[in-house]
């Protein structure tokens, strides 16, 4: 593992040795006594750094490789090269940037079709998540997908929906009946406290500073509501969704942050060890933990047959081959895993 995660530094190294080596031959003054009089090669060497070379690394650093990836950050390197290469030595290359900035712009405009698409279809969404039985938190992503082809944009859209409606919309609702997640935690009042503290710093720093800076000011006051407006969708979210479970999966979430449906058939087995339950959690368990100012260990962990594909903070997807949680009255939930897992057994 050491061996990986240092292979893995030395990429993002590569890229900051490209950036920071580009920047001085041609942002200051040690670049300008260098640089030749014909200085063709060496803006042909720049523009391989920063269009093909430095996605190269960036991918290898990501450990992920796609065509549009791959697009995206040579379209970036021809905007960098502009910025770091003055237009006076950039000569017949100008074209192969301008190249760079319109493929930019045509992956932006392709991205903008989908947010155009979504508002399009957002009256048959919201009917297809009140005809849902399932909850909200479950029930609109479903019905995005269904509508909206399935896109990262899309996905960042549907969690800062989720978090308006809870945060704005969700105060006359009641929390349905279930084993919930949070009432045996101190995590909703951590979070009340959070709230009180942003906003007490916002009225005691936003004045003062807006005196300093009112940009920067304006950029703070901006970002501490959306704190505010996020840690109360977090509160209300968490409320409201307690474990769901029906014939075929378990629906577990907690509020906006995460959530997962396990098909019962996929379970493996269950973990009830106290030795595994109180080890250090592996990369490969996603947690449905209300911290508390103590350590806290899950009541369980299911072990699955394949990876599931659990829902993160932003809408990011991220597959986890166990799932650990701690719930308010473990042997309930206990017990309707237990009968659900040797129900699909016997079938």
């Amino acid at each position: 593992m050491y061996i990986i995660q240092k292979g893995k530094y030395f990429w993002l190294l590569m890229i900051v040795l490209i950036l920071s080596s580009n920047y001085m031959l041609y942002q200051t003054s040690i670049g300008a006594t260098i640089l030749p009089p014909e200085a063709n090669l060496v803006v042909l060497g720049s523009l391989i750094d920063l269009v093909i070379m430095g996605p190269v690394f960036f991918m290898l650093y990501r450990k992920k490789f796609s065509i549009k990836t791959a697009i995206l950050l040579a379209a970036a390197g021809c905007i960098l090269a502009r910025f770091f290469i003055p237009t006076h030595l950039l000569g017949h290359f100008a074209t192969i940037t301008w190249a760079g900035i319109a493929a930019e712009a045509v992956l932006i405009i392709f991205e903008l079709l989908f947010v155009i698409a979504f508002f399009r279809y957002l009256p048959r969404i919201i009917q297809k998540v009140k005809a849902s039985t399932l909850p909200v938190i479950f029930s609109f992503p479903s019905a995005v997908d269904k509508y909206v082809k399935n896109n990262p944009i899309i996905h960042v859209i549907c969690s800062e929906s989720l978090a308006l409606y809870y945060a704005l919309c969700s105060w006359k609702k009641t929390p349905p009946d279930g084993i919930t997640l949070h009432k045996k935690s101190n995590f909703i009042a951590f979070q009340i406290m959070m709230i009180h503290a942003i906003i007490i710093e916002t009225f005691a720093i936003h004045w003062w500073l807006h005196s300093k800076s009112i940009v920067i000011s304006i950029v703070l006051l901006i970002l501490n509501i959306y704190s505010v407006i996020f840690l109360i969708a977090c509160i209300q979210s968490i409320r409201l969704n307690p474990i769901y479970t029906d014939e075929e999966a378990i629906y577990v979430s907690f509020g906006i942050l995460k959530r997962v449906k396990i098909d019962f058939q996929d379970i493996e087995r269950m973990i009830e060890d106290d030795t595994a339950l109180k080890s250090k959690i592996s990369k490969d368990t996603i947690d449905f933990i209300a911290k508390d100012f103590e350590q806290v260990y899950p009541d369980m962990i299911l072990k699955m047959k394949k990876p599931v594909q659990a829902t993160i903070f932003m809408g990011i997807q991220k597959e986890y081959s166990k799932v650990a949680i701690k719930s308010d009255d473990p042997d309930k939930l206990k017990a309707v895993v237990l009968n659900k897992i040797s129900n699909e057994t016997k079938i």
